[in-house]
């Protein structure tokens, strides 16, 4: 009983100790996501241009007015409706035009996930965990999108609710009108994939279950930035979402910020607005004045009131520094989760490192011309009106932003395209592009005896999927091709060093040097916290062409052979004593005697009920958290590390040509921690084939 209540104190500490204090330049006023305060507070000191045929009549200099904080809405006011008020109406006219309901609706499948059938079943995003537990509020103000009992089951998607949010949080497709080049560069990018990658979704649900819900909404601040202002509960689906929640880091999650957060823990303020709100960004918005200033002739349209033809457009475009240098990325990518663990440390080895002092930015490397590397910039034009250039060419920032990741979600899903919104996200779920469905070899093989799930039930549907699927593919292969020339810019393997000469019939010791030829940061680097994997996989090929050893090889799980190999454990494969893996690693304590690896830093020795704890003495005292503490096996900048083998004599017993082929491999993820986050076999066979392989080569000696 005493134990049962030390667990329940040191619970309520932590979810109050996670609970993110409200930001000093925030209001009092508790903010609505029907009604946020300022949404609209931008307008109070401005009236629409007057169009003129001159434009040098026009001065909008008087009306940009912005109001960094809007005053708080006046009580005496009449009240807006809510969002359940709003929504209740719009549902009754549309049921009113409603003749019947779908007949065959695929939102009400049991067996729908990004990849599989077990994914956002369950209590993953679908249900389960209280949103009380999370929000501290019985109240759900995205009751509709959710997974409600109320809700009628069969009754197809409100459309207006995307309309709703698109009011105030416009998504990435709006901003594709006038930016076409950045939507295609940022569509298949590592931010767009935040929100959608399954690993993502399945690392925060276990991390939810195994901490009794004490870590909160610590991890979707910075992966779905949109879905925390919005205040959309965990246990609503992402599948079920409105769209610029899908987007993840989408465009107005950089482009609406002003102000500057630095270490926040991905807690910052997306500033709400309709498309004709200010943009923030690294210049002062003169391509903007002279847009407008020609507004008639472009077509735009300067405010929600113009019906007409033409592209909606922002009214004003401000410069925001932090845009300008490294300082936007801290909040999310220097991140520490309770009990003081750093899970991103990428921003503080910048600071610490080379490329800070000489002046370069993370941008000059991650969103420059050339992948990893600060060799300047792209020119082109930063916007397109009526489908035409407009302005002139200038800097041109690649919303890529370079880097390892690669996506393991259905390509229907992602990357995101402009077409596949013409069928739900759980529709694509349901086409199975790896049949080959919408290809002419399968569809001249269909039969009469065939069935397919709606509305994948006829051959034009499914070319049109395929054609989709191709498109997205395609995008893919042009990602993984950036994230593998960044890795091989940033790394070097030299060798093979011998300690002696190859001899028959005698042990072989020799060594490789892996340097980090970067100047930003370690190698590997980025989130410590899903333990990214890189290593050094070395084979030996005798005369005979038959490969007689071999170091960083793979159990039958994808596994390497350490000690968190199950095969290893079994005794079925070899542990690999010479393995090089720069693989970061939790360290935690057990009740006595020393530090072990974990996949997660939780305490599952200790305690039956596991949480997340806070430490009795200060980190600043103990120099590292409480039980526990990160193992960091990276290379610093412009550093180097040797991986030594050595091969037994028995192997080398033939005379002839030998030949050592080397690469480093590198994945996101480790199979073992997937599997304890439950991951689908499709989400572990696709990082299997999604592996990079970096820098391949051969070096061929003779053994006398």
């Amino acid at each position: 009983m005493q134990a049962k209540s030390i667990v329940l104190v040191a619970s309520i500490t932590v979810i109050l100790t996670l609970r993110p204090a409200p930001a000093a330049a925030q209001q009092t006023m508790p903010q609505s996501w029907s009604h946020p305060s300022d949404r609209d507070s931008w307008r109070e000191s401005w009236q629409p241009p007057q169009r003129s045929p001159h434009p040098a009549a026009w001065h909008p200099e008087s009306f940009y007015q912005l109001q960094r904080i809007a005053p708080a809405p006046d009580r005496d006011t009449q009240a807006p409706l809510s969002v359940d008020q709003l929504r209740n109406t719009l549902r009754i006219a549309a049921r009113a035009q409603r003749e019947t309901p779908a007949a065959n609706d695929l939102l009400t499948d049991g067996g729908d996930d990004l990849l599989g059938d077990d994914l956002i079943g369950g209590d993953l995003l679908g249900g389960g965990l209280q949103d009380e537990l999370l929000d501290g509020s019985s109240v759900d103000p995205l009751a509709g999108l959710g997974p409600d009992q109320d809700r009628d089951a069969t009754a197809p998607r409100d459309p207006h609710e995307d309309l709703w949010t698109e009011d105030c949080y416009p998504s990435a497709e709006s901003c594709r009108a006038c930016h076409p080049v950045q939507y295609e560069q940022w569509r298949a990018s590592g931010h767009a994939y935040a929100s959608v990658s399954p690993m993502f979704n399945r690392f925060d649900q276990a991390m939810t279950e195994l901490t009794e819900g004490t870590v909160g909404s610590f991890c979707n601040r910075c992966h779905s930035p949109v879905q925390t202002q919005l205040k959309i509960p965990r246990s609503t689906s992402v599948l079920d979402a409105p769209p610029v929640v899908r987007e993840g880091v989408t465009c107005i999650a950089c482009h609406r910020i002003n102000e500057h957060y630095w270490r926040s823990n991905g807690d910052r303020r997306i500033v709400p607005g309709n498309i004709h709100a200010p943009v923030y960004g690294g210049r002062g918005g003169a391509g903007v004045r002279e847009a407008i200033a020609n507004a008639d002739t472009l077509k735009l349209k300067l405010s929600p009131e113009d019906t007409g033809p033409g592209q909606a457009i922002h009214l004003q475009g401000r410069f925001f520094q932090p845009l300008t240098n490294s300082d936007v990325c801290v909040s999310c990518h220097q991140v520490a989760v309770h009990p003081g663990i750093w899970l991103e440390v990428v921003h503080a080895q910048y600071r610490s490192g080379p490329a800070a002092k000489r002046g370069v930015s993370c941008q000059d490397c991650h969103m420059g011309a050339v992948p990893g590397k600060p060799h300047g910039y792209q020119s082109d034009f930063v916007a397109h009106l009526g489908d035409k250039p407009f302005g002139e060419k200038r800097k041109q920032s690649n919303h890529m932003f370079w880097g390892p990741g690669f996506s393991i979600a259905h390509p229907g899903i992602f990357p995101h395209h402009p077409k596949a919104k013409q069928y739900t996200p759980r529709e694509w779920l349901a086409f199975d592009y790896r049949s080959g469905w919408g290809t002419d070899a399968f569809e001249n093989s269909v039969t009469a005896a065939m069935t397919f799930p709606e509305p994948w039930d006829t051959a034009d549907d499914r070319r049109d999927g395929r054609r989709i699927i191709d498109a997205n593919l395609a995008k893919l292969a042009e990602k993984r091709a950036g994230s593998i020339a960044t890795m091989e810019g940033g790394l070097k393997i030299e060798g093979p060093y011998f300690e002696h000469e190859p001899t028959a019939g005698r042990r072989l010791k020799f060594s490789y040097t892996v340097c980090n030829t970067s100047e930003g940061h370690n190698l590997p680097t980025g989130s410590l916290g899903a333990q990214p994997q890189l290593w050094l996989n070395v084979a030996l090929i005798d005369p005979d062409g038959c490969r007689v050893w071999e170091s960083g090889y793979l159990d039958r799980h994808g596994d390497l052979a350490d000690m968190h190999s199950v095969d290893v454990a079994t005794h079925r494969v070899r542990r690999d004593k010479d393995l090089f893996n720069l693989q970061t690693k939790f360290l935690i304590n057990n009740v006595r005697g020393t530090d072990r690896e974990a996949a997660l830093p939780l305490n599952f020795s200790l305690d039956q009920l596991v949480f997340l704890r806070p430490g009795a003495v200060p980190v600043s005292v103990l120099n590292h958290p409480p039980l526990i503490r990160m193992e960091a096996h990276s290379i610093a900048p412009l550093d180097s590390r040797t991986a030594r083998y050595s091969i037994p004599a028995h192997v080398m017993t033939k005379k002839g040509p030998y030949r050592l082929s080397v690469r480093m491999r590198n994945r996101t993820e480790p199979i073992y921690f997937m599997r304890q986050i439950d991951s689908t076999p499709d989400m572990i066979h696709r990082m299997l084939e999604n592996t990079l392989d970096l820098h391949p080569s051969s070096h061929t000696f003779w053994v006398r």
